[in-house]
């Protein structure tokens, strides 16, 4: 077990703060016109200017039918505002449409258990379920509880609802081998804790319902099979073409053989506004652009707000396999802000070397340079006397495309935590509540502005700006080697592992 890494206070910070350079934010009132530095940028970009573009995007969602889900009306009020603030702030802006098989769910599904004791049972649905209302004999797979085969699945499971373990393989391959076995529906259960939250993908097109609980009920009602158990899945679905778009802004001055991108998606999930998710990375995009209406940066400044990034990636996806081998060279990093505004957060860093983590934990090692950015991260927050953490560079948000084989642009980011739940320790280091998911609205309607930590927010969009600033004017820190993660690395114990709805496996 490679141990994990905490960024502490005290002197630690202080040290650190000298060696980076960085100065305590100054109040917003005494921010200089030409934002061009750290400091200067900061103390530009605030909570309260954030929060009014989460205000603006919370009023379209309110508009159109309460979802800014990527192919309603409200992502497109969305990206139309987005390109207005853009527009304004002085930045060259694009639209790249593409088209991709979305995912709507009308309300969420439902999961009863008939016999014995009648109960609603809390559930998640799947990402491109299919629709269904089945009510049947609860089963378990013949072989591996993971179902990962089709092997796994006999004589036992037909017509029943079958409930399968989390991990091994992705959850639309489960799916798919319980639905040629014959069974009526599947459930997914975790197998560590928190709710799943989980997609079969946007190939799965088979009319078949999958739902996603907890390890704990998943475990019980494995247990209650012999016994005669009888579930019921519901679930009303819509899957169907549709087209999206992705906004592209880039500085009018900087070198556009070395540009600095930053992204984050601006979609919801069709149950709610998203306003942390992911309003709250998007609106810090804006504010920054906003901000840096009167720099002109070394290196040219490219931001993007992603399409679809809710039905899998689908945007940075798109992106990333359409630019040509030479427009990727000039792309000199990538940062990702994805959920940055966690009611009970913690202050991670994705783990850009993969030092944190053990092999098999889902987690890998970004393209070179990414250690770098995680530092750069690490160094602010200790710089500002606050603790950070890492969590894992699993691939599953917008960065995932632009670290993948082939491309290797150096990535990064920042997160505050989804429905994973903040550990004892966290809550010792961060302040929250240990016991209670990060965010306990994540997916879900309750998602509106009034699930915005402003500290948080505070917090997390100082360090964007930092970051963004930084290498507008300076990258030769990526082409550094990277000595360990400065003064002050000890022992995180945390992870904050991020079950986004995009996640298909493990």
């Amino acid at each position: 077990m490679v141990s994990r890494k905490a960024w502490q206070r005290g002197a630690v910070a202080t040290a650190t703060a000298v060696l980076v350079g960085i100065a305590t934010a100054a109040p917003a009132a005494h921010a200089e016109p030409n934002n061009n530095n750290s400091r200067k940028l900061r103390a530009a970009v605030t909570a309260d200017g954030i929060t009014k573009h989460l205000k603006a995007l919370q009023r379209i969602a309110d508009e159109n039918g309460g979802t800014r889900v990527a192919g309603s009306a409200g992502y497109d009020r969305s990206v139309d505002y987005a390109e207005g603030v853009l527009r304004a702030a002085g930045f060259q802006v694009s639209r790249q449409s593409f088209q991709y098989q979305t995912f709507i769910s009308h309300g969420p599904g439902l999961l009863q258990r008939v016999s014995p004791s009648p109960a609603d049972l809390p559930n998640v649905l799947m990402s491109y379920s299919g629709s269904a209302d089945v009510t049947a004999r609860a089963s378990a797979p013949a072989g591996s509880a993971t179902g990962c085969t089709a092997g796994d699945f006999g004589p036992a499971n037909v017509g029943t609802i079958v409930l399968i373990s989390r991990g091994d393989c992705p959850f639309g391959d489960k799916a798919t081998n319980a639905f040629h076995a014959g069974a009526a529906a599947a459930i997914i259960y975790n197998n560590t804790t928190g709710d799943l939250n989980g997609t079969l993908g946007d190939d799965f097109t088979l009319d078949f319902a999958a739902t996603g609980i907890t390890q704990g009920l998943g475990q019980q009602l494995v247990a209650q099979v012999p016994s005669g158990l009888t579930l019921r899945v519901k679930a009303d679905t819509f899957r169907g073409m549709a087209t999206a778009e992705n906004l592209i802004a880039e500085s009018d001055s900087g070198d556009p053989n070395n540009v600095v991108m930053a992204g984050a998606h601006l979609d919801s999930v069709s149950a709610g506004p998203g306003i942390n998710d992911n309003g709250s990375g998007s609106g810090s995009l804006l504010e920054i652009a906003t901000q840096m209406h009167k720099v002109k940066p070394k290196n040219k400044v490219r931001f993007a707000l992603w399409g679809a990034e809710e039905s899998g990636l689908i945007g940075s996806e798109y992106y990333v396999a359409n630019l040509s081998a030479s427009e990727r060279k000039k792309i000199a990093l990538y940062l990702n802000f994805d959920m940055v505004a966690s009611p009970n957060y913690v202050r991670f860093v994705y783990d850009g070397d993969n030092s944190a983590f053990p092999v098999g934990t889902g987690s890998a090692t970004g393209p070179a340079g990414s250690g770098a950015i995680e530092k750069l991260f690490h160094d602010y927050f200790a710089s500002q006397g606050l603790a950070s953490r890492e969590t894992p560079f699993s691939g599953r948000s917008d960065y995932g495309p632009f670290i993948a084989a082939g491309v290797d642009i150096p990535s990064g980011g920042l997160f505050t935590g989804a429905e994973g739940i903040k550990t004892a320790d966290e809550a010792a280091v961060f302040g929250g509540t240990a016991g209670a998911p990060y965010d306990s609205c994540y997916h879900q309607a309750c998602d509106t502005i009034n699930n915005i930590n402003k500290q948080a927010l505070e917090e997390m969009s100082d360090a964007v700006a930092h970051a963004v600033i930084t290498y507008a004017f300076d990258t030769s820190s990526l082409r550094a080697p990277v000595r360990g993660k400065g003064p002050g690395a000890g022992d995180s114990g945390g992870g904050g592992l991020h079950d986004h709805d995009h996640e298909v496996t493990q």
